[in-house]
């Protein structure tokens, strides 16, 4: 597979766009001023940001990692990088989701290797022991250019009801050969109700890490078909990059871009083309809430960066289900 696929076909987008707005109430009180998520360093010294560029450089060569950040972040970015170098930062005009999110910094991949693989990484997760991690991230790519008709995503089993995540619902055996088994995903469920997140769990369900991996040319065509009006912005932009007019033409799509959230739009629309490997052994946090920040350091035994009395209430432990052995982190 490798010799066919070589590292030079896979690429990475970094996505570091949003405000976190949920957290930002914890990070003035613990800074005094707001700043997102993404670049701040809530448990040692590297930011979330950083954390991730450095994942995305252990997958393919740094000149293929694309970030985009908000066009506000410009200098923030530039003190985020210290020395680290990455292919390029795409500055969105602003916010419009995650559809837009993902196919702004595709367009620019799309337009320069059609036959790259790529792989998602959202900048505002806690993944431990990383090599673990990593060690997943390469199969669900291997798997993606093996399956040239499958979008190929992480799942993690989920160890409480947790409704304000996705779940993933598998199907079927697609192939079981080289690590976990690959399986067809049945199935896309957002934000579930109490009741709807404990039938998921006890039909096997898993939460979605929005980690995944796809052919440029695959997602491509699976935008095109889930918001051709979205689609049309970002070819209008592909056909100019490189060209005078491409600031320009960036700044006219998004004047009226439409606002699409990836997982109800395209995931759930796509299910017959994705796939999901189960991430085992690895602590997975979504960082979008100070909560879920407080609880997996406390499970972990590490101390935040922050003062605890900046956390609107106390943390109490949340009740696991069939929990393993909680992982440690060496200070």
């Amino acid at each position: 597979m490798d010799q066919q696929h070589p590292p030079s076909s896979r690429w990475a987008i970094v996505l570091a766009g949003g405000e976190g707005t949920r957290m930002q109430p914890l990070v003035h009180r613990w800074l005094g001023f707001n700043r997102p998520k993404q670049y701040c360093a809530f448990v040692g010294s590297r930011s979330l940001f950083q954390h991730t560029v450095d994942r995305a450089a252990l997958v393919t060569d740094p000149g293929r990692i694309v970030a985009v950040v908000g066009r506000d972040h410009r200098d923030e970015i530039l003190t985020q990088l210290q020395g680290r170098t990455i292919g390029q930062i795409i500055y969105q005009p602003r916010n419009c989701e995650t559809a837009a999110g993902v196919f702004l910094p595709l367009t620019y991949i799309h337009a320069r290797a059609p036959d790259a693989t790529v792989v998602i990484f959202p900048s505002d997760h806690f993944v431990h022991p990383e090599d673990r991690f990593l060690k997943a991230v390469r199969r669900i790519t291997d798997v993606a250019q093996a399956m040239l008709d499958r979008l190929v995503l992480l799942g993690v089993r989920p160890d409480r009801l947790e409704m304000e995540y996705g779940w993933i619902l598998p199907g079927e055996r697609l192939s079981s050969t080289g690590g976990a088994p690959v399986r067809r995903v049945d199935s896309f469920m957002e934000k579930p109700t109490m009741g709807q997140a404990d039938d998921a769990l006890r039909h096997g369900a898993l939460w979605n890490t929005f980690v995944f991996a796809a052919r440029a040319e695959l997602l491509w065509q699976i935008g095109t078909r889930c918001f051709p009006d979205l689609m049309l912005r970002f070819e209008q932009l592909r056909q100019v990059i490189g060209q005078p007019q491409e600031a320009a033409v960036l700044d006219a799509i998004y004047d009226d871009m439409p606002s699409y959230n990836l997982s109800t739009t395209l995931l759930q629309q796509a299910a017959d083309s994705a796939a999901v490997i189960e991430l085992h052994d690895v602590l997975w946090s979504d960082w979008g809430q100070p909560a879920r920040v407080a609880e997996t350091l406390r499970r972990i035994g590490r101390i935040p960066a922050f003062p605890l009395e900046c956390l609107d209430r106390p943390v109490a432990p949340e009740p696991l289900i069939g929990a393993s052995p909680e992982p440690t982190v060496q200070p």
